[in-house]
C-alpha cells in the first residue's frame, strides 16, 4: 500500500471510530425518557463511579491543589502579593483542576471498567443474543451508565474542588507562610463575590465535568461494543477507551473555557 492510500485508510478508519461515537451518544439521548426502566443498574453504576473511586480521587484532588498552591504561591511571594492566594487556587480548582483531575481518574478506573465488561459480552456474543431477544444493546447497556457518571461527575468534581483549595490551604499555611484565615477569606471572597449564587468559574466547572462524564461513557461503550478479537480485542478496547477519553478531555476542557472566557466573555 502507497503511503497516500494508507494515510486514507487510516482517516476513513478514525471518521468510522468517531460516526460511531456520536451515533451511539444520539440514540442514547433518544432512549433518555427509558432511563426510570434501568433505575438499578443506573444506581450499581453510580456507585462504582462515585463511591469507590472517591479514595483516589481525593488523594490526587489534595496534592493538586498543594501543588497549584506551592507554584502559584513561590511566584507571588517575590510580588509580596501572597493575599490573593486563597482566590486563585479556589478559582483554579473550580473552573480548570477539579474537573481535569475527576475526568482523567474516572477514565481510567470507571471508562476502563466499562470497556471491558462491554467487550467481554461483544466477544462472547451476549451482546448479539440481546438482540435476538429484541433487546437493544444501547438502552439496556449504554444508557444507564451514560446518564450515571453524568450525573457522578459533577458531584465528585465538587469534592474535588473542596478537596484542592483544602490541600493548597495547608501549603500556604506551612510553607508559604500565608495564614489560614487570610486564605480561607480570600477563598470565600472568589466564591462569594458574584452577582449570581456562585461565580461563573464554578459553572463553567460543573459544565465540564457533565460533559466529560458523557464523552467518557460514550466512549468507553463504545470501544467495548466495536471490540473483536476475543482476550486481545478486549484490551485494545480498554486502551482505546482511556486514550480517546483523555483526548477529549483535553480537546472539550479547551473549547469550553475558549467559548466562555474568551468568545462568549
Amino acid at each position: 500500500m502507497n503511503p497516500l492510500a494508507h494515510i486514507g485508510s487510516f482517516a476513513l478508519q478514525r471518521a468510522d471510530r468517531a460516526g460511531y461515537v456520536c451515533d451511539l451518544l444520539v440514540r442514547t439521548a433518544m432512549y433518555l425518557p427509558r432511563v426510570r426502566r434501568r433505575w438499578r443498574f443506573l444506581l450499581d453504576t453510580a456507585y462504582n463511579a462515585g463511591v469507590r473511586t472517591l479514595p483516589v480521587t481525593m488523594v490526587v484532588a489534595a496534592f493538586a491543589g498543594a501543588i497549584l498552591a506551592m507554584q502559584t504561591g513561590i511566584e507571588l511571594r517575590r510580588f509580596g502579593d501572597t493575599a490573593v492566594l486563597g482566590t486563585i487556587t479556589a478559582l483554579s480548582m473550580c473552573r480548570e483542576m477539579g474537573p481535569f483531575i475527576t475526568g482523567v481518574i474516572l477514565a481510567a478506573t470507571v471508562g476502563s471498567s466499562m470497556a471491558a465488561e462491554l467487550g467481554t459480552m461483544t466477544v462472547s456474543d451476549e451482546v448479539a443474543a440481546l438482540e435476538v431477544m429484541s433487546v437493544d444493546p444501547v438502552d439496556y447497556l449504554v444508557l444507564p451508565r451514560v446518564v450515571a457518571l453524568a450525573i457522578m461527575c459533577p458531584i465528585i468534581t465538587v469534592l474535588s474542588d473542596l478537596i484542592g483549595i483544602y490541600g493548597g490551604s495547608v501549603v500556604a499555611e506551612f510553607n508559604l507562610g500565608v495564614s489560614p484565615t487570610l486564605y480561607w477569606v480570600s477563598a470565600k471572597e472568589a466564591l462569594t463575590s458574584s452577582g449570581m449564587l456562585l461565580p461563573k468559574e464554578v459553572y463553567v466547572g460543573l459544565l465540564k465535568s457533565l460533559i466529560f462524564g458523557v464523552a467518557i461513557a460514550t466512549v468507553s461503550c463504545a470501544a467495548g461494543l466495536r471490540a473483536a478479537g476475543g482476550a486481545l480485542g478486549v484490551g485494545l478496547a480498554v486502551q482505546a477507551a482511556v486514550r480517546n477519553s483523555v483526548i477529549l478531555i483535553i480537546v472539550l476542557g479547551f473549547i469550553i473555557t475558549w467559548f466562555f472566557y474568551f468568545l462568549a466573555g
